[in-house]
């Protein structure tokens, strides 16, 4: 395989969570434009009851128009930020649990065709209630799920978040249930 070769990197958008470049590559002796989006990256959760069950979190996403159901996550605040720091932090934000036992589970590369964000996801246990400390804009939902029901809801097709379905599947492989 011939390598491909970047020659330019040119901003075009830099937003809040994201930042749109138009690469100019060379690849099998021709000369392309391709689009690249950079995400400083993210942490996600996999909150396990004391009784097994998973907290999801419902809310509103604007790209989709419509209310999807995820486990809690969130960006970095900085790019050096601990995805495992961001980890604590969003359970805590989006559920009102907080947990000192957060183990690593994978990561997910959500979109490689044209995006490098990377979600590191964690299982986090011995759940301990708080105080949700959600943004001005956000609308979180609650709500505890068993693993077997998370799952016919992937397999019907009702359950589409990339990082949820890595998350679920990996935990009911790696923990047997």
């Amino acid at each position: 395989m011939e390598a491909v070769k970047r020659i330019k990197r040119e901003l075009m958008y830099k937003g809040t969570i994201l930042s749109m470049y138009k690469d100019t590559v060379e690849a099998n002796g021709h000369v392309a434009e391709w689009d690249f989006i950079h995400h400083d990256g993210a942490a996600a959760v996999v909150p396990v009851t004391d009784e097994g069950k998973i907290l999801m979190v419902r809310q509103y996403r604007n790209a989709l128009n419509r209310e999807t159901l995820e486990i809690p996550a969130g960006k970095l605040d900085a790019p050096d930020e601990k995805k495992y720091d961001c980890a604590y932090r969003e359970l805590e934000e989006e559920t009102g649990y907080h947990s000192d036992d957060l183990d690593y589970l994978l990561t997910v590369n959500t979109t490689i065709a044209f995006c490098d964000e990377a979600i590191d996801i964690f299982v986090a246990r011995n759940l301990k209630p708080t105080k949700q400390h959600l943004d001005e804009d956000e609308v979180i939902d609650v709500e505890e799920w068993d693993i077997a029901d998370l799952q016919q809801l992937i397999y019907e097709g009702k359950l589409t978040d990339g990082k949820t379905v890595a998350a679920i599947m990996t935990y009911a492989a790696k923990y047997g249930k």
